[in-house]
């Protein structure tokens, strides 16, 4: 008996649960309509419960006052028990939307874990928070909390230089992620001033080999095949060792001299812990800041995220080599080789190539000096060239074309390496960019203001004028020969050009001016009196000129013409209507103001908002006349009818104030 007992109340324990849920969902399901606003489901069901709870134990004494039961307490007719009930549930239900709005305004939806994370994500918040509070005392350290609100554009020299510095020396300490963002952001002109890009240039990794003990099994794991199997001899040295990977010598069993390039085995695991940070920080400074919001701090840090994550899987950086290869190839006009890549010993994490014979630009003194002047010439001509056919021709290209990634080849060829950084652009902008060469090849500035303004859009106030005598100031500088201007370059100062005009750069375009900007460093290495501006010429000439034949111009112009054929033919009967409307006065024109979709929700929400907010404080002033007022009939002893439908009326006015407040605080948040 006790057993039926016991199972009867179990059951209805969990009916009563059940029911509760089911109640808190409905409750939460119309808090989250009457909000107006998409709250977490969490928070609303939390906030449906307690409404629940407080329902329940307002009924059982209401119940009570109404049948007598309740001595030294309340005690009405049941009709004005009833009446106090249905009022007890709507302000329960009001007070449940007011919690939710404030909870919303304090935390909103999003910003905090959710309840998987609370319960299953302690681990990995630990680790997060030990290094998070690493690198904020790396910052304050060095000074940076204190110069934060100094950064950007237009802060005084002295503090922008000093807070520069601190930006400088807190990357560098806080790790190869950070160091790479550093970089990264020393490259983009376009966005910071240039007292942090010239202390972000200084920014190098110094790091320690990873001893061999830990690097052997991390390349037999990856190749998935002991190393005798595969190497006749691989060097325990390493070549060369950057914060994410190390290289190391090695021969191919049928005596090829190869270069193993294998990531550190703990790299990636730092990598995505400081993302995660580098994310959330970005997204923090945005909110925060205004500089933040200005440079568009989030998008970048999330473009950064996306190139890393990128660079870290060599399957990626082994695709580039081979379309990159393959490009040269089609091309067959210039001695440019490219490492040949072994896909079947590679992986996500280790790369095999060929060796490379030579030295790299930056180490090729002696070379370069012992060759005659024309062959340095010749070495110059074939590397702008080649970089040119890449943009222009191919749309993809070696984005970092420095000294150390150009080798000078025993043959008197050059050789290119690293390719993890690889600029892609669509047909059209490479199409641009060769009419932009093709315009400076003709003198033509009017031509080459429209091909850059074509390239990277107008912004708003743009003086065309301007720009164009900017334009041809620069044509007339490095004209005739003149490579150098006051220890400046054309491509660096085409792109200050774009930065005065405020231009916005589109970052497959910034890669672009970015690569140009490098291999003309490399240029005035191999030749220092290589005239940059008459060999672009040249080859944007010739490039366009290919282009525009391979293309088929009369075929296309043919199938441009078919698609104008039905306007054309309708065009004479319209221009008679139009004129003889004009003759008879009856000539008028209709203009759609609000044609645009999200021109008339953004008017209809805020007028929406407006009416809310009027009948909200109509609904107040209205409930404070009939709350004050001490005529009628009493519902109990102090509690006139008036005042009862006031508090009635007062509850919509407060439930469409809290609507209302959502809605604008949504609004701020959004916008």
């Amino acid at each position: 008996m006790a057993a039926l007992d016991f199972g009867a109340f179990v059951l209805l324990s969990i009916a009563a649960l059940l029911f509760l849920f089911l109640q808190s969902w409905l409750a939460a399901t119309v808090v989250r309509r009457v909000v107006g606003v998409p709250t977490g489901w969490p928070r609303t069901i939390g906030v449906g419960l307690v409404m629940s709870a407080v329902m329940a134990l307002t009924v059982q004494y209401l119940y009570r006052a109404g049948t007598g039961q309740n001595p030294g307490g309340l005690d009405v007719a049941p009709g004005v028990a009833l009446m106090l009930l249905l009022l007890a549930t709507g302000w329960i239900f009001a007070l449940g939307v007011g919690a939710l709005v404030v909870i919303e305004a304090a935390f909103p939806t999003g910003s905090v874990p959710g309840p998987q994370s609370l319960f299953f994500g302690w681990k990995a918040r630990r680790r997060r928070g030990r290094r998070y509070a690493e690198v904020v005392s790396i910052a304050v350290r060095h000074g940076l909390g204190s110069q934060i609100r100094g950064f950007g554009r237009g802060a005084a020299p002295g503090r922008e230089a000093k807070t520069a510095r601190a930006l400088k020396n807190s990357l560098s300490e806080a790790g190869v992620t950070f160091v790479k963002l550093g970089q990264m952001l020393s490259t983009r002109r376009d966005v910071l001033p240039p007292a942090y890009v010239h202390e972000l240039e200084m920014l190098q990794s110094q790091v320690s080999p990873e001893s061999w003990s830990v690097i052997e099994p991390a390349i037999v794991e990856r190749m998935g095949r002991p190393l005798n199997e595969v190497f006749s001899r691989i060097d325990a040295t390493p070549l060369a060792a950057a914060s994410v990977a190390q290289v190391h010598e090695a021969t191919l069993l049928d005596g090829t001299d190869v270069i193993v390039k294998v990531q550190r085995p703990k790299a990636l695991t730092q990598v995505n812990q400081d993302l995660d940070i580098i994310l959330r920080l970005a997204s923090w400074l945005n909110k925060t800041t205004v500089w933040g919001q200005d440079l568009g701090i989030e998008n970048l840090a999330k473009g950064f995220a996306a190139s890393l994550e990128e660079e870290l899987d060599y399957r990626i950086e082994l695709g580039n080599m081979r379309t990159i290869e393959d490009t040269l190839r089609r091309s067959g006009k210039f001695s440019v080789t490219v490492p040949h890549g072994y896909p079947e010993l590679s992986s996500e994490r280790l790369l095999i190539m060929d060796k490379l014979p030579g030295r790299p630009v930056s180490s090729a003194g002696k070379l370069l000096a012992e060759l005659s002047d024309k062959e340095r010439k010749a070495l110059a001509t074939t590397l702008l060239g080649a970089t040119l056919e890449q943009i222009i021709t191919d749309g993809v290209f070696h984005a970092d074309l420095h000294s150390g990634n150009i080798f000078i080849m025993p043959d008197g060829g050059l050789g290119l390496l690293d390719f993890g950084a690889v600029g892609r652009l669509d047909p059209g902008t490479q199409t641009t960019l060769g009419l932009m060469l093709y315009s400076i090849d003709q003198n033509d500035s009017a031509g080459a203001t429209d091909s850059l303004i074509e390239l990277l859009g107008r912004p708003e106030s743009l003086d065309d004028r301007a720009v164009e005598r900017a334009v041809g100031e620069l044509l007339t500088r490095y004209g005739g020969g003149n490579h150098s201007y006051n220890g400046q370059k054309l491509f660096d100062d085409l792109f200050n050009l774009v930065l005065a005009h405020r231009f916005s750069v589109p970052a497959p375009i910034s890669a672009a001016f970015r690569a140009l900007a490098s291999v003309e460093g490399a240029l005035l290495v191999i030749d220092p009196s290589f005239d940059v501006v008459a060999v672009a010429r040249d080859e944007g000439n010739r490039l366009m000129r290919s282009k525009l034949k391979s293309t088929k111009i009369t075929e296309e112009l043919q199938r441009r013409a078919m698609q104008i054929l039905p306007m054309i033919d309708r065009m004479p009967r319209r221009i008679n209507k139009i004129t003889e409307d004009l003759e008879q006065g009856r000539f008028s024109m209709n203009m759609r103001v609000l044609e645009n979709t999200s021109d008339r929700r953004f008017l209809t929400s805020l007028f929406q908002q407006l009416i809310v907010a009027v009948l909200a404080g109509a609904a107040v002033l209205g409930s404070i006349m009939l709350i004050t007022s001490e005529e009628g009939p009493l519902l109990t002893e102090g509690i006139h009818l008036y005042a009862f439908f006031g508090f009635v009326l007062l509850f919509g006015g407060f439930v469409l104030s809290m609507r209302s407040l959502m809605l604008v605080f949504k609004r701020g948040v959004d916008g």
